[in-house]
């Protein structure tokens, strides 16, 4: 039997937690979505969009090490830890790898948690039309927790736990209706999340050197038209000097004569433009009245198509 990949359920995001009805809430983690598909033979790990990452998590591709259930589909987030934080440019070394040689290196160096919180299909049945809290209930019965394996745990009082994230500086929670039924390739009220800070991917579509080095970027969103927006400059981040290193010999080779944006972009004199084609997950404050961003960071280079850096992840 085989299992076919899933898009799966999406919270909106809010500023107002719900004030009745059944809820819980969940830590947002920070690392990426991953579906685990186990048909009886074979385990596939498979992210939102539907790419395979399989071969970039052995330890999680074990499923019989820490479930029970003869077939499944779980839901959940796999992150790396730094400092005793969920990191996104830590996950993004694993999950960016694709020279399957350089895998047991980085089980050692970056090690991963899966934090599962949702079961999608068990032993040969859909479970997407019972509520969460059976989803739930089921979930905990097949799975055994370990350094490698979490349960998401709930939380009764959104408020407070939003607070505790403000105060370790953790990206946000997800609030769920424990009656919601799992919407595939949906996205509604019945599951909500609510952001501390404030992310999305963007575009290189230029970048700014100092000496021989590209020490910022200029960013950019694509609207329904297709015609791509500046949107701001980031420089600070979490990019290593090997990272710019590298971003620097991939930005050597992708220069363009005209600016590939829409508006002008400040910084224009100094600009070097380049081929749309590198894409990174940014994290700001907020949008100022001219539609750039305020106090961009750079989290990380991610592997997604330029087209999906779009204003419709607003």
């Amino acid at each position: 039997m085989e299992l076919k990949p899933v898009i799966p359920f999406e919270p909106i995001r809010t500023e107002e937690m719900p004030t009745s009805g059944q809820w819980i809430a969940q830590i947002k983690w920070d690392g990426v979505r991953m579906l685990a598909y186990f048909d009886g033979q074979e385990v596939r790990l498979i992210n939102r969009r539907l790419n395979d990452r399989t071969i970039q998590y052995p330890e999680i591709a074990d499923i019989s090490s820490y479930c029970t259930a003869k077939s499944v589909i779980l839901d959940g987030e796999i992150i790396a830890l730094k400092d005793g934080k969920p990191s996104f440019h830590e996950i993004m070394r694993r999950d960016g790898v694709r020279n399957s040689k350089n895998i047991p290196l980085l089980i050692q160096t970056v090690p991963v948690v899966y934090m599962i919180f949702d079961i999608l299909f068990l032993n040969g049945q859909w479970l997407v039309d019972k509520p969460l809290y059976e989803r739930q209930q089921l979930l905990s019965k097949v799975i055994s927790t370990s350094e490698t394996v979490q349960l998401v745990t709930n939380h009764l009082d959104p408020d407070s736990l939003y607070a505790v994230m403000e105060q370790h500086e953790m990206e946000g929670i997800v609030v769920k209706d424990l009656q919601s039924k799992y919407q595939l390739d949906g996205k509604d009220k019945r599951w909500m999340k609510k952001k501390i800070t404030h992310d999305l991917v963007a575009v290189v579509g230029g970048v700014t050197k100092r000496g021989n080095l590209v020490n910022a970027v200029l960013l950019g969103l694509y609207d329904d038209s297709g015609e791509l927006w500046y949107i701001g400059h980031a420089g600070a981040g979490k990019l290593t000097q090997n990272d710019w290193r590298a971003l620097t010999e991939a930005t050597n080779t992708m220069v363009l004569e005209k600016k590939p944006f829409v508006n002008t972009p400040e910084r224009s004199k100094e600009a070097i433009w380049i081929q749309p084609l590198i894409t990174m997950k940014v994290n700001y404050m907020a949008w100022t009245r001219d539609r750039n961003l305020r106090q961009p960071s750079i989290q990380s280079v991610v592997s997604l198509s330029p087209q999906e850096c779009h204003f419709n992840q607003l």
